[in-house]
């Protein structure tokens, strides 16, 4: 994030896509609701303000017939609205143009920050939302927003490093220390996860589920279901083992292998894995965080903006619920985070016994 307009050069994809979407929905005063599938519905819910914060207070930017009026704490102004228009296809063609995730300022455009008194590209806020919609009136009931764009590297929707860390527990034949250093010292690759668990069963061990790391993120599994933890380990066991990342494919092979030997008919006829998983996407989409206390309550971030390939904005909201769970469920991946950063992906002894670290870690897919 930078202050004063000391040069925008340098910048990273996500934070020019954050103010390129910012600027389209100024331009067009609308924005199409998405589909399940990620492409653009029949229906357009119109946009008559929008609030964002920057480092000097809050402004207020209402959409008028030609022009945008911006309201600030101690300012007033109007700009065209078709120059946010401009200024946004700018920005989108410097962005694609880019083969590096920093893109430098295209010309023109410091000159337009500067003359609507934009400073930051991500807005600073502190309930992750990037800004607030206010659709049909300027003085309905404000929504709040994230922005993810393909075209840049997306922030995960559950990235908690070593607070999302699931535990296996190692038993079988009880190994040695020598037999220990062995597995942990197989060599960084791709798949080394995967590698040393296959190594640890083929010498006669067993790895089962037995514990989410940290304290509060099992609370908030839990209040998924009781036994969604053992879910989600399971999920992430056989993307490293199966290569599998895709959460709608991941949910169809634990169907298969029904880890809590739950009845045929929950499984089938009610879609308990599915319904489960799609209801954790959502809450992790409207604020769930591993070392946060989750009561079921959404936070301030209410739905999605997603910039696709193309430039096309798509909004999700969750009064459109069916709609977001489903592009949640299709559109997500589980990915594989650092393992010295999250500290995973060996086997490690707590009070004699060993454990076996996994790391939960979900984003959007690219397309």
């Amino acid at each position: 994030m930078l202050s004063g307009t000391s040069g925008f050069s340098g910048f990273t994809k996500r934070e020019w896509c954050e103010l390129y979407t910012f600027f389209r929905l100024l331009a067009e005063g609308k924005v199409a609701l998405g589909t399940a599938k990620a492409k653009k519905g029949e229906i357009s819910w119109p946009v008559a303000m929008i609030q964002r914060e920057e480092h000097d207070g809050t402004r207020c930017y209402y959409i008028e017939k030609e022009s945008v009026r911006i309201k600030g704490e101690n300012s007033e102004k109007s700009v065209p609205r078709e120059d946010f228009g401009i200024v946004a296809e700018l920005i989108l063609q410097a962005v694609k143009s880019s083969s590096e995730e920093e893109v430098t300022s295209p010309d023109g455009v410091e000159e337009f920050l500067d003359e609507v008194a934009i400073f930051d590209l991500e807005a600073k806020t502190e309930d992750r939302t990037d800004f607030y919609i206010a659709f049909w009136h300027p003085e309905a009931p404000l929504s709040g927003f994230s922005v993810r764009s393909r075209l840049g590297a997306m922030n995960p929707l559950l990235d908690g490093g070593r607070t999302a860390n699931l535990k296996l527990e190692q038993s079988g034949v009880k190994f040695a220390t020598p037999t220990v250093n062995k597995i942990n010292a197989l060599p960084e690759a791709p798949n080394e996860v995967a590698e040393r668990m296959l190594l640890i069963e083929r010498l006669g061990g067993v790895l089962k589920y037995s514990d989410v790391a940290d304290r509060v993120f099992r609370s908030n599994l839990l209040m998924i279901d009781l036994h969604f933890p053992r879910v989600l380990t399971e999920m992430v066991r056989i993307m490293h083992l199966d290569d599998i990342t895709r959460i709608s494919e991941l949910t169809e092979v634990i169907k298969q292998m029904n880890p809590l030997k739950i009845k045929d008919e929950l499984v089938n006829k009610h879609g308990f894995y599915e319904f489960k998983i799609k209801q954790f996407l959502m809450a992790l989409a409207l604020g769930m965080r591993p070392a946060k206390i989750y009561t079921g309550q959404d936070s301030a971030v209410e739905g999605i903006l997603l910039m696709d390939g193309s430039g096309e904005v798509l909004c999700y909201h969750k009064s459109e619920r069916p709609v977001m769970e489903d592009f949640l469920f299709l559109n997500t991946r589980l990915e594989k985070g650092s393992l010295d950063k999250d500290k995973y992906g060996f086997l490690e002894r707590e009070n004699g016994t060993y454990y076996f670290k996994l790391n939960a870690k979900i984003g959007l897919v690219k397309r």
